[in-house]
């Protein structure tokens, strides 16, 4: 009996050692299972952190206070400001955009029911873990909001949060409106490849396959109008050695991380109103920036020549602005993998003059409180010369002056004693309470809030 008992325990073992032996084989050479095995473990991790009711992305506490704080009333940009977040209702965390006055009372909100708004393409790219995270938005004087699920698609919803039209092209980061009322919006591929039809037999010097970072240009009706494939712009305009920054094998850079090879995260048009204070560019001409070769340009969108473009100083940018006057405003993370940005000082506004070959550094001064987010990250420059910047990491907003001072500032409320919601965007809009309270579903009439 122990005999037999132990022939079939070694059974047991035997049979389990080769399904082992042959599954680890089976992904080691990517036999034909393997893909089918990959997607459905990534969908798996996608669904369950997708639903999670941890608000998404998190990151470590940097402030000890939370809410509005005026320093000088005076001087403050006046409207309503657009925090782009995830927030705690009576049950859970729910993803969406608060629109709040300077003493941080909220005067009209968005929640987002991220499962509804793109219920059949979850899978446009689950391999990101950014799939579950708002990251760009657009709010319209009439209450509609345009907001992207990361990766996925963007969506338009009315006051009332009900939605209007959606788009999944792999929408990502920012949305710009342009003065016809279009939107120029970052996309990406679903899948990550090696070719396009500018380039049948692959890019050179690429031997792997890498996501297809794409401009696409929306209609106000949610159609596609145009898509531009930027690595394509790249290797059309001798720009491709900026790939080299990202695929560096005596650096280490080589391998899986190498497909987002250049992670592209804002587009943004020329006004005509604008165009006669850059000689060099034309209105509709588009401002490109990608943080992974840290590169910023300009590109003509019809006949995709790129007019101009920088790398220094900026390390893993985010957000350049047409700011006027012929210059060019830049998010510079300056990031140097230290936890509050020690080594480098922190992130910084840079900003070019294309035409004068000029460059100055307009944020941090001599005057300026700590400011570092060494990923995303925002700034808009307001009518007074103020600037107001999302330090994005730290759940943080800030309003500086022309001098680079603290006028107002408002902190995420904490997810633990540890961690705050990250913010994505803030914006200051030109709006009043009255104007808003003349929305649909405004205040405290809105359905769309829990």
């Amino acid at each position: 009996m122990r005999s037999s008992h132990f022939a079939k325990l070694s059974f047991v073992i035997s049979v389990a050692l080769i399904a082992f032996l042959l599954g680890f084989a089976t992904r080691w050479h990517r036999w034909a299972p393997n893909e089918v095995l990959e997607q459905a473990s990534n969908q798996a991790t996608t669904l369950r952190t997708y639903w999670s009711e941890r608000p998404t992305p998190l990151a470590d506490r940097v402030y000890d206070r939370s809410g509005a704080r005026t320093v000088d009333s005076s001087r403050i940009q006046p409207g309503l400001t657009a925090i782009t977040s995830t927030w705690q209702t009576k049950d859970t965390w729910s993803a969406g955009v608060r629109l709040i006055d300077r003493t941080g009372q909220v005067v009209h909100q968005w929640s987002v029911d991220k499962g509804a708004l793109f219920p059949d393409s979850l899978d446009l790219r689950w391999t990101y873990p950014e799939v579950r995270a708002l990251h760009g938005s657009h709010v319209t004087p009439d209450g509609d909001l345009l907001v992207n699920l990361s990766r996925v698609g963007t969506v338009r919803l009315d006051a009332c949060g009900q939605i209007q039209w959606r788009l999944a092209e792999g929408n990502h980061h920012s949305i710009a409106q342009a003065h016809d009322g279009t939107f120029w919006i970052p996309g990406t591929s679903r899948r990550p490849r090696q070719t396009s039809a500018a380039h049948p037999d692959g890019y050179s010097g690429l031997d792997e396959s890498v996501w297809i970072e794409r401009l696409l240009h929306v209609g106000e009706n949610g159609d596609l109008l145009q898509n531009i494939n930027v690595l394509d712009v790249l290797y059309a305009n001798d720009l491709e050695r900026y790939a080299v920054k990202v695929n560096q094998p005596e650096a280490g850079t080589d391998g899986p991380g190498t497909k987002d090879l250049l992670h592209l995260n804002d587009v943004e048009p020329l006004s005509p109103r604008m165009a006669d204070e850059y000689p060099l560019f034309d209105a509709g001409d588009l401002l490109v920036s990608l943080r992974e070769p840290h590169l910023v340009f300009v590109l003509d969108p019809d006949t995709k020549e790129t007019k101009w473009h920088a790398s220094a100083p900026f390390i893993q940018q985010h957000d350049p602005d047409f700011v006027g006057d012929g210059w060019i405003g830049v998010f510079d993370n300056n990031e140097d993998f230290t936890e509050r940005g020690t080594m480098l000082g922190g992130s910084r506004i840079v900003a070019m003059q294309p035409h004068t070959d000029s460059m100055e550094i307009r944020f941090p001064t001599s005057a300026s409180d700590p400011f570092y987010t060494d990923v995303r990250g925002k700034f808009q420059r307001m009518p007074n010369g103020n600037m107001l910047l999302t330090e994005a990491q730290a759940g943080r907003v800030v309003e500086v002056d022309s001098t680079g001072q603290t006028v107002w500032e408002w902190v995420h409320p904490p997810y633990d004693a540890r961690q705050v919601p990250v913010v994505t965007k803030a914006t200051r809009l030109n709006l009043t309470r009255q104007q808003v309270d003349a929305w649909a579903c405004s205040s405290g009439n809105t359905s769309a809030v829990p």
